[in-house]
């Protein structure tokens, strides 16, 4: 069920419609360059047995600087997700914005 949800999870990023990306005022290829780079970096958590990709959320901005946030449910969990980001081609820099559960 858990490798169902990150599938459908996996597909639904990857079929987002193109329409609304220019709607920040940056170019459509920045913004699907961003999109690709978010999605690479989330069918990372999808294939990894740690991070939880449902609870971990991913942006990334056009100089390809991906900031994590959410909930992680260990410190292992977080800096495996880091860890992960770091390792998608096209991230400049990640910033660590999640919190680890008590």
């Amino acid at each position: 069920m858990k490798t169902n949800f990150k599938a459908l999870l996996l597909v639904s990023a990857l079929a987002m419609p193109l329409s609304g990306f220019a709607a920040d005022g940056d170019a459509v290829s920045t913004k699907l360059s961003d999109t690709v780079i978010t999605t690479k970096v989330k069918a990372a958590f999808a294939k990894d047995k740690l991070v939880s990709a449902s609870d971990i959320k991913v942006e990334t901005d056009s100089n390809g600087l991906v900031e994590l946030s959410g909930t992680a449910k260990t410190k292992k969990e977080a800096e495996k997700a880091v860890l992960l980001a770091k390792g998608v081609k096209g991230v400049t820099a990640v910033k660590n914005e999640i919190v680890v559960a008590e």
